[in-house]
């Protein structure tokens, strides 16, 4: 019998679902982050022959991954990302199943999983509540950039093979607007987390 509640942390890239992760942790949440778990599978060599196979040879070098070049041709299209999140979503949930196990034994009845691409791997099927923070188009660009050292080209690549803002406003439970601060925007997801606790 299930003894924890998952709670799908999501959103458009750029919009700080760090600094909401972060509030989740304070309550006591377990986190399990996505980005890790497919940091994870990329030194599988099972992983890289798949990803070879579809984005080219060259970007596996000596069983090493050139990120900054599959991120290129991933990005180019919504297709193309779409078919990148295909082949890693499977070895992901293995993974993210294990920590979820693994909380739940240690006595952590409830759970907070980062997962930009929560809805493209149907994984918020499994989630109790869904919880999306989206912020300004202009703020998400300027942060992207900064974070990740892209240029704007590259930064926009990314922000539009996501979904849309108002794609998280219908489909999922709670959505934070982070358009404000970071203390309005802790206030806001102390609102959400205490609603979800109800």
């Amino acid at each position: 019998m299930k003894n924890y509640k998952l709670i799908g942390l999501t959103g458009t890239t750029g919009a700080g679902k760090g600094e909401v992760r972060a509030v989740f942790s304070d309550n006591g949440y377990g986190v399990v982050d996505a980005d890790i778990l497919a940091r994870a599978i990329m030194t599988d060599p099972v992983v890289l022959r798949i990803i070879q196979n579809f984005f080219g040879d060259d970007v596996v070098t000596n069983g090493s991954l050139n990120r900054k070049l599959l991120a290129a041709r991933a990005f180019d299209t919504k297709e193309s990302a779409d078919l990148l999140s295909k082949i890693t979503h499977p070895f992901i949930t293995p993974l993210l199943l294990k920590q979820i196990e693994e909380y739940s034994g240690s006595g952590v009845d409830k759970i907070v999983f980062d997962a930009p691409q929560l809805f493209e791997s149907g994984l918020n099927l499994i989630c109790d509540a869904t919880v999306a923070v989206t912020a300004p188009y202009s703020i998400r660009l300027e942060r992207i950039k900064a974070r990740d050292g892209l240029d704007d080209n590259e930064a926009k690549q990314r922000i539009n093979v996501q979904f849309s803002d108002d794609f998280f406003r219908e489909n999922c439970d709670y959505v934070i607007e982070n358009n404000s601060d970071i203390p309005t925007l802790k206030s806001e997801t102390q609102r959400i987390i205490d609603m979800i606790q109800r």
